[in-house]
């Protein structure tokens, strides 16, 4: 039997391989805000899984490094002008008024704004709500599957130009706690309970 066939096999099986991974996408899909409220109303997946991040202070952080706590996570972003500020003074209030039942709960602030929300940038905002509160960012690639693995929608929007301000219309922003705990109604109760 010549070599020819199977050498021209071989390439041919190269070549198919490499045009299957050139075509792979690089970042994982963004899900639709109706596609995941679907999936969470439906309980269709589950929600969480492990990641891989850098906290505020430049370290490499993975899920792991929370199982013994209670991870309290909120998703947004450093420039949000009203809504992330607010919901995180309400989680550091609900923190301090759940006293030594707190130190049970690990804060996390995972931005959407991996290339605005550097470590540096990450470490003054997260400061300025609560001592424990942890920052993480990473590249666009590693928020966008831990958003999808959480069940969270974000989109990029282009500011409109108000008087010479950015205005961005399109946010939402999502605070997860691991479920049937104690603690966790507590702090939902006191999340619930914050003024608007």
């Amino acid at each position: 039997m010549s070599r020819w066939p199977i050498a021209l096999s071989f390439v041919g099986g190269l070549a198919v391989a490499g045009g299957g991974w050139a075509l792979w996408p690089s970042e994982p899909p963004q899900r639709s805000s109706a596609e995941l409220m679907n999936v969470l109303m439906w309980n269709r997946e589950p929600v969480g899984g492990p990641f891989t991040l850098i906290d505020h202070d430049g370290r490499p952080r993975t899920d792991a490094d929370f199982r013994d706590k209670l991870m309290l996570i909120y998703f947004g972003f450093t420039f949000c002008s009203n809504t992330c500020p607010t919901d995180l003074q309400a989680i550091a209030g609900a923190l301090d008024q759940l006293g030594a039942a707190g130190d049970a709960v690990q804060p996390l602030f995972i931005t959407v704004d991996p290339e605005k929300d550097t470590p540096a940038q990450l470490t003054g905002y997260v400061r300025l709500f609560h001592p424990r509160m942890i920052g993480l960012t990473g590249s666009p690639k590693q928020i966008r599957k831990v958003a999808n693995d959480y069940k969270v929608y974000y989109a990029k929007a282009e500011p409109l130009k108000r008087a010479g301000v950015d205005v961005v219309l399109n946010s939402d922003t999502i605070a997860w706690a691991a479920p049937g705990t104690d603690t966790t109604n507590e702090v939902v109760q006191r999340l619930n309970a914050a003024p608007q």
